[in-house]
């Protein structure tokens, strides 16, 4: 078994597709499939269920894919410590975080990571909370930006607390509370909001709030995006409770305190399980 096999099983269960997956590792389609194919002869199953229209895992290549995964990884990382030994930080660094991020600049920060290591390969993935910290528990993602409620505890990752914030309420520049200076939980209780998914983090914090004012709201839109929040927002759909120190990135939109507003926490983690060179070198970047 051969790590090339690993990638292109990889690659395939990825992109659901041999061409697809040919492309992205710059092999002919045919030599792709024949290793496949070869791996599934050694394996004495088959991998993936071919039709048509469609590629996808069997139940053998389903349970193929993790350990591959970590094969793959374990020899990124081997060859990034050997590189990181002698004074060179290659491999790969890959990046996760909430669309609300604000405690750090992620952008700016990878600009002088690339400027110090630019023989890293970057990748960033969006997402919530609660998905990010299982990615990082898996390997898939070394670093991730994190916003939870004050009451979450972060477990089986290691991480730190980069900043505490506060929700603001978001409306459209002609809704009738838009020239308020602060209104309260009570008063927002009567308004169509906007807002992330059940059970989510994020929502958690607005929800927490809520509940412990006694409280109960309409949350007639659910999102995954601060930026299709505003947008809704702005179309006068709803309102929303984002983060202050977030929300001057916005346009279109009016802000105002929140006389108990919900806070939250940012927190940046990685896994328990140790840094790769790469990781660590980005958390020095953090740490200026």
């Amino acid at each position: 078994m051969e790590l090339q096999q690993m990638r292109y099983v990889v690659a395939v269960a990825e992109t659901s597709s041999f061409t697809r997956a040919a492309a992205r590792c710059l092999v002919v389609q045919s030599a792709l499939s024949h290793q496949i194919a070869r791996l599934e002869r050694e394996l004495g199953a088959r991998l993936f269920e071919r039709t048509s229209r469609r590629v996808q895992l069997t139940p053998a290549g389903a349970a193929f894919l993790p350990a591959a995964r970590q094969c793959l990884d374990a020899a990124e990382r081997a060859a990034a410590e050997v590189a990181a030994a002698v004074g060179e930080i290659r491999g790969r660094l890959a990046v996760g975080l909430i669309s609300t991020v604000a405690a750090v600049d992620v952008p700016r920060a990878l600009r002088e990571f690339r400027r110090r290591y630019p023989h890293v390969r970057v990748s960033l993935r969006a997402g919530a909370s609660d998905d990010l910290v299982e990615a990082v528990r898996q390997g898939i993602v070394e670093v991730a930006f994190l916003g939870l409620p004050t009451t979450a505890r972060l477990e089986g990752v290691d991480g730190r607390e980069l900043a505490r914030d506060r929700l603001v309420a978001v409306v459209a520049p002609d809704h009738p509370l838009a020239g308020e200076s602060e209104v309260s939980l009570e008063r927002l209780s009567a308004e169509p909001f906007v807002d992330l998914p059940h059970k989510t983090a994020g929502r958690i914090q607005s929800d927490l709030a809520f509940e412990a004012a006694g409280l109960t709201r309409d949350v007639a839109f659910e999102v995954t995006t601060a930026y299709l929040t505003a947008r809704l927002v702005e179309e006068g759909l709803g309102v929303a409770l984002l983060p202050s120190t977030f929300v001057p990135q916005l346009t279109g939109v009016t802000t105002i305190e929140v006389t108990d507003a919900p806070a939250r926490v940012e927190h940046v983690i990685w896994s328990r399980a140790g840094r790769t060179p790469a990781a660590s070198a980005f958390l020095a970047v953090l740490d200026g």
